[in-house]
């Protein structure tokens, strides 16, 4: 039986370089045969750290298990800024190597820093990475009174931020950036986002933002059911209310990744990851132009992470992913389209299909009847002028079957899958 390869030693070290690092993180410095870091960590070590310095080579992720075993036997190190756990490398190793094979040295990091210099609670205050993440993942944060921390992309995020923070109502919010922390040139510069005077610095920077609205600036809720002017749309949209009752019957929970089938304008995938950050969802829609509305619609949401896919269901399905959950707002009489995914769901995962025609409902009545589950009519009125006076208008209603896959091997009323459901023929639906 041939011996376990030696630990890979990962460890954080700070703008201060070499003499920030504690006597643990120095000794595996020293007796590294390779050591593997970004071109300015590297640049950091003294002379009396003689193994071969590797850079990380891009793009970086693909070429990690090639990379280590090419050194297979040696005694590596790897730098990392600050703490290596956190938005850093350690998670890549990790997942790559595995967890038993690390061991991880931190640093404080600049997140850690911020915190000391501001004297916030870190606790309570939200930190977004925006390396290697659009800049619109900070819409979704913006809200009166929080505190950000935004670790930076480069010396122009910050006047990228504070651009944003114009368009989307927080110009008023005050900004200081914190520039190489725990260095001797460690430095703040500080304004307001619609009136941020400085110039691009200097690149390692932390921004710090207090969120403060201008004047009729009105935050979208985290809550499902956004108003429907949110969305840029052409008729095809889940309208809020039953919007936010398909949002509590999926029930989405941290982590989990939603089937939007029949995208439209994307509002249910868009709602689903805005109800936690770790939320994923992928959106099928077979119009082009409405493809690019759903990226388009969660960008100014602050879900640009949301996956469009472009083509009918069920073929555009095939190669996807596992989802915990479905919802199916168009396209349901098209062939195959429910049976490709309910087979699709683990055991344990829901599905919540919407419809306003007969057609649609007599079959969602035929899959309630074999696969149990709960079948509702939504049915919405709004208040709205009748002359002088004011009476109720109907909007059309919704027939909305939702089920769980079973985790045993038979269900309410049948098979986990019945290949024998009727299908109808396409008949353009409607979300």
């Amino acid at each position: 039986m041939s011996p376990p390869p030696p630990p890979v030693t990962v460890i954080g070290i700070g703008a201060d370089g070499w003499a920030g690092l504690g006597p643990a993180a120095r000794e595996a410095l020293r007796t590294a045969e390779v050591v593997i870091g970004g071109r300015r960590h590297l640049g950091l070590l003294p002379p009396e750290c003689p193994g071969e310095r590797v850079p990380w080579p891009s793009p970086l992720r693909p070429a990690v298990p090639g990379l280590f075993a090419a050194h297979a036997g040696r005694r590596i190190s790897v730098l990392a800024s600050g703490d290596p756990m956190f938005f850093g490398i350690g998670r890549t190793l990790a997942e790559l190597l595995g967890a038993e094979r690390l061991r991880v040295l931190p640093h404080p990091s600049s997140v850690s820093l911020a915190g000391a210099r501001l004297g916030w609670a870190l606790e309570e205050t939200e930190v977004i990475s925006l390396v290697g993440r659009p800049l619109a993942t900070l819409s979704r944060e913006l809200y009166a009174g929080r505190r950000l921390l935004v670790l930076s992309a480069g010396a122009d995020t910050p006047a990228e931020v504070a651009g944003l923070l114009g368009d989307r109502g927080f110009g008023p919010s005050r900004m200081r950036v914190l520039e190489r922390l725990g260095s001797a040139a460690e430095r703040c510069v500080e304004g307001t986002a619609e009136e941020w005077p400085h110039p691009p610095g200097d690149p390692l920077n932390v921004i710090a933002v207090d969120c403060a609205p201008a004047d009729g600036a009105r935050p979208l809720s985290l809550t499902p059911g956004l108003p429907d002017a949110a969305y840029d749309h052409d008729g095809q949209l889940t309208k809020r209310h039953v919007r936010a009752a398909t949002l509590a019957a999926l029930a989405p929970a941290p982590g989990e990744l939603l089937w939007d089938v029949g995208g439209g304008s994307g509002s249910i995938a868009v709602e689903w990851m805005r109800a936690h950050r770790t939320c994923r969802a992928i959106s099928v829609e077979r119009d082009p132009a409405r493809a690019e509305r759903i990226g388009r619609n969660a960008a100014a949401l602050g879900v640009p992470g949301l996956t469009v896919v472009t083509g009918a269901a069920p073929d555009a399905l095939a190669e996807l992913p596992t989802p915990q959950a479905v919802f199916i707002g168009g396209g349901l009489t098209a062939p195959g389209v429910l049976e490709a995914c309910w087979a699709a769901l683990p055991p344990g995962g829901r599905i919540v299909a919407n419809t306003v025609t007969l057609e649609s409902e007599a079959l969602l009545a035929d899959w309630y009847r074999r696969h149990g589950g709960d079948l509702v009519r939504l049915a919405v009125s709004h208040a709205t002028p009748v002359g002088g006076f004011t009476g109720w208008r109907q909007a059309m209603p919704v027939t909305q079957w939702s089920a769980g896959k079973p985790l045993a091997s038979r269900g309410p009323g049948g098979d986990a899958a019945d290949p024998e459901g009727s299908v109808e023929a396409a008949q353009g639906e409607t979300r």
